[in-house]
């Protein structure tokens, strides 16, 4: 489950990357408001199915607010300041839920009670496993998408060579703000997931799991949509691991020294290959 969180943001990275070519640092800061908004109308007793979606709108919204101010503004000055601005909207974030619902750690009841599967020894937490099947079936419906439909189309097309798709017609204006639409939705529905699961949110939350996320993609290969789904997996795998067998205080040290590993083995990725296209190990 903590691998499909890593993989989803990884997954809203990748589409940035991979379609726009720019690294969108606000990603992290959308994956913190997605919790706790969550958060926030869980404490104040929104159910929480409808505190999920109004939290999904949320960081749709904010990712929407993110495209007019990095991209649409200044995607015609150097290449850096998108990138810059970015990252001064992930400051943002964290800064105002600072203002609204303060630094300290904050905390959601449980909401499932005692939903546990027990089989033989192995004990699987229901609301855990139906929060991997979710993430799994939203990033299989991504796929789909950007294989299948004439918007899929238009996606790999700017990735491609984005002169090519103004040539082909394809609009480009109206595109991009579907990316990050799509990328705030999954760094939100990850924030939510992550905060009904583990149940404690804070301000910083994203910049910690943003970490992870792109070195997820890394691992997996930039720019490939499986290839991150991958990467996040074997991350969560290995720190959940490292935890178990060598405790807490290794987990940085054995998910960037894999991270280390792969790069001096395969600087590439496992995985490389088009944005959907069949990866290549």
């Amino acid at each position: 489950m903590l691998g499909s969180v890593y993989a989803m943001v990884a997954v809203a990275l990748t589409l940035s990357i991979g379609i726009l070519r720019f690294l969108n640092f606000s990603i992290p800061g959308l994956f913190m408001i997605g919790a706790m908004a969550t958060w926030a109308l869980v404490h104040r007793a929104v159910p929480w199915p409808l505190a999920a979606g109004a939290a999904l709108l949320i960081g749709a919204a904010a990712s929407l607010l993110v495209e007019f101010f990095t991209w649409r503004r200044m995607r015609m000055v150097e290449h850096f300041v998108p990138l810059v601005s970015s990252m001064a909207f992930l400051i943002l974030f964290e800064h105002l839920a600072i203002v609204f619902w303060g630094s300290e750690l904050r905390t959601l009841p449980a909401l499932f009670g005692n939903a546990d599967w027990r089989v033989g020894g192995l004990v699987i937490g229901l609301p855990q496993l139906m929060a991997l099947i979710s993430s799994m079936a939203l990033i299989f419906i991504l796929t789909q998408l950007l294989a299948r439909t004439r918007l899929g189309r238009a996606l790999r097309t700017i990735a491609e060579d984005s002169d090519t798709a103004l040539l082909l017609g394809v609009d480009i204006g109206r595109i991009v703000p579907v990316v990050f639409v799509m990328s705030g939705l999954f760094a939100a529905f990850a924030g939510v997931v992550f905060a009904l699961n583990y149940r404690q949110v804070h301000p910083f939350m994203g910049e910690m799991v943003g970490l992870k996320a792109i070195s997820a993609m890394i691992v997996g290969g930039m720019g490939n949509v499986w290839g991150s789904i991958a990467g996040g997996v074997i991350i969560g795998m290995v720190e959940v691991m490292s935890i178990g067998y060598f405790g807490a205080d290794f987990v940085d040290i054995a998910v960037y020294g894999l991270l280390l590993l792969i790069l001096f083995i395969r600087p590439t990725g496992l995985f490389t290959g088009g944005l959907v296209g069949h990866a290549r190990l």
